[in-house]
């Protein structure tokens, strides 16, 4: 399926990196639901910037699988065809200061339940609303956005860190799941981005150290990996599934 055929939901694109992403899907024509949980005035602009019936803006918690169900009708109601590609980009609070995480003698589980509802829960409950449109379509794109930091654990992240593993096992047993289906489901793992709201309170020097340890001595930015989810939703990835693309510039090599 062609960019301007597919409907395309974005989690948490009224901000960061799912605004980018957001974006990068409405130069390829796409339409684009917008999904924010409270950054309503960002949202609603960019689907305004977007043009006539090109966006919508929709305030849902992907954690709530009621707020999921009424944000995919609300969807189909307005642009009058079901959802066929799905973005998991939606993240739990989270601040990368590596000077201020939680260590491992004083991190509490509600931390993992939080992290882990976040990125597992919501990838789940907009899987589980968007099948029945894509099986009806034979076509269905997953992507869910995770973390060069399981790989390469320069700060340990815990909580999060380990949500994003649950959530690359997630997407290889649902790859094998829905491929029958002619539904792909992959994974991008970005690292450290230069900048997103999650990473504005990283320190200088950790961006400098990022920079120096890559291949291609700088930090990747929030467009450059949306270019690779982009990827992944194309024709050009059709006989691809189950897999997780580091765009890191190189730090990461698998």
């Amino acid at each position: 399926m062609q960019f301007p055929e597919q409907v395309v939901l974005v989690t948490g694109a009224g901000r960061g990196l799912g605004a980018h992403i957001a974006q990068a899907f409405l130069g390829t024509g796409a339409r684009v639901v917008v999904n924010y949980r409270s950054s309503a005035d960002a949202a609603e602009a960019l689907a305004a910037n977007a043009g006539p019936g090109r966006a919508l803006a929709v305030q849902a918690d992907v954690t709530n699988p009621e707020d999921v169900a009424a944000l995919f009708a609300a969807a189909e109601r307005h642009f009058g065809a079901a959802i066929t590609t799905v973005v998991n980009n939606a993240l739990a609070d989270f601040s990368f200061n590596g000077d201020a995480r939680s260590t491992a003698g004083t991190i509490a589980w509600a931390d993992f339940d939080a992290q882990f509802s976040g990125s597992v829960r919501g990838a789940l409950n907009t899987t589980q609303a968007a099948l029945p449109g894509m099986k009806a379509h034979g076509f269905g794109r997953i992507v869910n956005i995770g973390t060069n930091l399981f790989q390469n654990p320069v700060v340990p992240y815990h909580d999060y860190t380990a949500a994003k593993a649950a959530l690359l096992s997630l997407t290889r047993t649902l790859a094998v799941d829905l491929g029958p289906a002619n539904i792909s489901v992959n994974m991008v793992s970005g690292g450290l981005l230069r900048t997103t709201d999650a990473s504005a309170a990283t320190p200088e020097e950790v961006f400098d150290y990022i920079a120096a340890a890559t291949p291609l001595r700088r930090v990747t930015t929030p467009a450059e990996l949306a270019d690779t989810v982009l990827f992944f939703a194309s024709p050009w990835a059709r006989s691809v599934t189950g897999q997780n693309i580091m765009v890191d510039g190189g730090l990461v090599m698998n």
